[in-house]
């Protein structure tokens, strides 16, 4: 950028974003209670069509509309021109105002000057009188525009700053943690909480309360862990993970059950491990990503598996969805060697793997979850720590209880549509405009409409995942009727053969 280009509060801009391509943005004024980083000029920067806030270094900064038709050429993705859109909507309305304003104030002039000839015929000023009325302060005259008449004063943002993102949430949920440092829409969040990488303060007394931790570093960049990373499960989730943290520059091992799904990945530089038990022997940290508790038990506890390779030091994180009772099995056997253990699993599905936008929830040994700090950035758009063993299998469950069932009520009232003779495509182009707008709502009714069940997320485990949140209610003796009732119509779902369809097929259970 031009040493000669001044920015301030309230421009529109391009941030450069990392790993990610430029984006457009806003710079804004940041919560009191967020101190701006040491060190270099920046800018806190509210991005569009994300609920993204970051600080940019100066010389990350380009003004955006000398730079709109350069970016735009150079990035075509749906996401970015979501976003761009979204600022020319912005535009819009800050311009409709503009004129709405200027006509406010053409309109108290032209009654100003009404009441000025009415005045004049009562008494008549003297022509100098009347002149040096004209030329001061507060004057109305065409020559001289008053400082409240600019559509925005310097140094201030205008009002337009609630309304100036368009995009989704869960993107772009929103465009991914982009920028320099993230800030989740949380007022109790500080730098200092924020400052150093996936790093938690957590209190005295031990509570579970969180912190989200942004997924890039606070130079912009993500730098790879020296660490030797080990892999083990190669699925949906897995695959995307482990691509994305090859792309990030991290020496990676790579395991599956089913070995030739390895050979993509030993294409893009991984290494292939032999057995389960290699991997963990060979590497610092070894991930696993498998499909239920008996798969994630029987990895560790079975034939050459994760124990037989756990040595004093080594560190696994298990990123599988599965009960707080089997977590904390693992983890015990795993400490009993000398290991030490993290639970992960990821919310997300196959594209936002893919995407590197995955939502990773942990807990366990914090000083594992910082040292999976650029491994968990390659991943994941934003990462919790939430304490003790157990703590991160009980939220995820409690995610995908709340998704399942959601899924299950979108699948019935599209029925309901069909049934009683009303529009199926009319009732999504209602939804979308209402509140409970999302992308997983346009993109599971997209899937109904087009009779298109291609797995992002398989109905055995959304399945697996309610029947493991009832179960977790029931030790508590907490009722959970709404998951239970979805739960029926899941496996209604399965005894139709769609178990390895997306969650999105239990619509055929209503119309069977």
């Amino acid at each position: 950028m031009a040493a000669t280009v001044s920015l301030r509060q309230g421009d529109l801009v391009w941030g450069k974003l990392g790993r990610y391509p430029p984006w457009p943005g806003k710079i804004v004024n940041s919560p009191k209670d967020l101190k701006k980083p040491r060190g270099k000029k920046c800018f806190f920067v509210k991005f569009f069509g994300t609920e993204d806030h970051a600080w940019i270094k100066v010389e990350q900064l380009k003004p955006y509309h000398a730079h709109k038709e350069e970016m735009i050429k150079a990035n075509k993705g749906k996401r970015f021109q979501q976003a761009v859109d979204a600022v020319e909507e912005f535009l819009k309305k800050v311009k409709a105002k503009q004129e709405q304003n200027a006509g406010d104030d053409k309109g108290k002039q032209v009654g100003k000057k009404g009441e000025g000839k009415k005045a004049e015929g009562k008494t008549k000023k003297p022509a100098g009188e009347r002149k040096r009325k004209a030329t001061g302060p507060g004057s109305n005259s065409p020559t001289k525009k008053p400082r409240d008449q600019s559509p925005r004063k310097r140094g201030r943002p205008p009002k337009e700053d609630k309304e100036d993102t368009a995009g989704d949430s869960w993107l772009l949920h929103g465009h991914r943690t982009l920028g320099t440092e993230m800030v989740l829409k949380k007022p109790s969040v500080t730098y200092q909480a924020i400052s150093k990488r996936l790093k938690v303060s957590e209190e005295d007394m031990g509570s579970t309360s969180i912190q989200a931790a942004d997924s890039t570093a606070i130079n912009g960049n993500i730098t790879p862990t020296d660490k030797k990373i080990g892999f083990l499960g190669l699925g949906l989730m897995g695959s995307g993970i482990v691509s994305n943290l090859l792309k990030m520059g991290h020496t990676v091992t790579v395991w599956n059950r089913t070995a030739e799904k390895c050979d993509l990945f030993i294409q893009e530089g991984a290494h292939l491990g032999r057995t389960p038990a290699e991997v963990v022997s060979t590497c610092d940290i070894t991930f696993a990503c498998v499909a239920d508790p008996k798969a994630a038990k029987d990895l560790v506890l079975g034939p050459s598996g994760v124990l037989q390779g756990i040595r004093p030091g080594k560190c696994y994180v298990d990123m599988s969805t599965v009960d707080p009772e089997t977590v904390a099995e693992l983890a015990q056997v795993i400490v009993s060697r000398g290991g030490r253990f993290l639970e992960a699993p990821v919310a997300g599905n196959q594209q936002l793997s893919n995407d590197g936008m995955l939502m990773i929830l942990a807990a366990g040994d914090h000083g594992v979850y910082e040292d999976c700090s650029s491994c968990f950035q390659a991943m994941g758009k934003t990462s919790f720590f939430l304490g003790e063993v157990g703590n991160a299998a009980r939220m995820m469950l409690i995610i995908n209880m709340v998704q399942g069932s959601f899924m299950a009520t979108i699948a019935e009232g599209m029925t309901l549509a069909q049934v009683t003779g009303q529009s199926q495509q009319t009732l999504l182009d209602i939804l979308i405009q209402s509140q409970l707008s999302s992308i997983f709502l346009d993109q599971k009714c997209q899937n109904i409409l087009q009779g298109n069940f291609k797995p992002d997320f398989y109905l055995k485990y959304i399945q697996k995942d309610l029947r493991l949140a009832i179960a977790l209610g029931d030790s508590v003796n907490h009722p959970t009727p709404m998951a239970a009732a979805a739960n029926e119509v899941y496996k209604r779902a399965k005894a139709l053969d769609q178990s390895d369809n997306d969650m999105s097929a239990v619509y055929r259970a209503y119309i069977h």
